[in-house]
């Protein structure tokens, strides 16, 4: 399979960040690690195996990026305003480095797919929602989709705009609605330990209030919040979005 490693400063986020790249051509499938993960992760957890069939064959190629999340959502110390905020250098970072250089790779105007599990999936739902025009598929498997969870009781504009279960129901934007309604969206999540299948619940319910098609799965109470999972997962959803 062919492999590049990428790493350049980025000036959004203010250091260098890094990325590797996997297959030679196919849809541009971006990956989000899980929380504070790294660019590597998706290989090192034999994720990049369940989806070497399709890599190999020219269906999928695939982006692997670092995560800015210990900088912003999961910092401990600090104001949690500054740190929230820190998301939208990451955000930039995604929008305005990363998706013209996955562009420029794939030699074509191509809209992005992405996925992620954990952290990751969130990240693959709230991008998506928020840059409708530039990402137009994602398969989320065992998100979180309020920052509720993470920040407690701070609460600010830059978590609203970041917490989907939160900003969704007010949006009434047709041109947003219009984009996202165009999109495959598929979120996943089981429903065993250390699983949130609520917040699945309710998105679910949010998407089909905003005329929304998208593909909720519950899967069963023995599916846990873990690589073995995600692993059976990715592949049975990769084809939908092919």
């Amino acid at each position: 399979m062919q492999s590049e490693y990428h790493r350049w400063y980025s000036p959004n986020v203010g250091h260098d960040m890094q990325m590797k790249v996997f297959g030679h051509y196919g849809r541009p499938l971006l990956v989000f690690p899980c929380a504070g993960g790294s660019f590597h992760e998706f290989e090192d957890f034999g994720m990049l195996d369940v989806v070497r069939d399709h890599v190999e064959a020219g269906r999928l190629k695939v982006f692997c990026v670092d995560s800015l999340d210990n900088q912003s959502f999961l910092k401990k110390d600090g104001h949690p305003g500054d740190n929230v905020f820190r998301h939208e250098a990451y955000d930039k970072y995604v929008v305005n480095e990363v998706a013209p250089f996955i562009r420029d790779h794939c030699k074509g105007n191509w809209k992005i797919a992405l996925t992620g599990n954990s952290m990751g999936a969130y990240h693959s739902v709230n991008f998506l929602l928020r840059h409708p025009d530039v990402f137009d598929a994602c398969i989320a498997l065992a998100g979180v989709f309020t920052l509720k969870h993470l920040v407690g009781d701070y609460w600010d504009e830059n978590v609203y705009y970041n917490s989907p279960l939160d900003y969704l129901p007010g949006l009434n934007d047709q041109w947003f609605l219009d984009n996202i309604r165009q999109a495959k969206i598929i979120v996943c999540s089981g429903q065993g330990a250390w699983e949130y299948p609520d917040d699945a619940i309710r998105l679910k319910q949010i998407f089909a209030e905003k005329g929304i098609d998208a593909w909720v799965d519950l899967w069963g109470h023995d599916v846990n919040h873990d690589w073995p999972w995600w692993k059976v997962m990715l592949p049975y959803f990769i084809p939908h979005i092919l």
